[in-house]
């Protein structure tokens, strides 16, 4: 019985692991590369950066899941529109909410990366 219990319980930490490693590696690999991209635009172009922007997106993957950093990069895209509509987007806390989930990752991923 304590055999079985023990290998139930190895199981169940596996497929905890596993939901933790899946959640981790939830952005597809174009959506890293593209940010990667960005970053070392913004940041200069050699072997250092590379290394600092690719932990940048590692970090805020650990923290921010994949669907909620696509609505951030969605709803900040939307801002940069100008017309009425963009103001749709500047002013619900909802829109604010996912922003500023985004901008904390990205916060701690500087002070962790740079």
């Amino acid at each position: 019985m304590r055999g079985l219990a023990l290998v139930l319980a190895l199981l169940a930490g596996g497929a905890r692991a596993q939901d933790a490693a899946e959640r981790l590696n939830d952005y597809p690999t174009a959506a890293r590369a593209e940010y990667v991209f960005a970053c070392m635009a913004v940041n200069g172009e050699n072997r250092r950066v590379l290394e600092q922007c690719s932990c940048s997106i590692d970090r805020i993957a650990s923290i921010l899941p994949y669907d909620r950093y696509v609505e951030a990069e969605t709803v900040l895209a939307l801002q940069q529109t100008s017309g009425e509509r963009s103001s749709l987007f500047r002013g619900p806390a909802t829109a604010q909410g996912v922003v500023a989930e985004l901008r904390r990752a990205q916060a701690e991923a500087e002070i962790v990366c740079f």
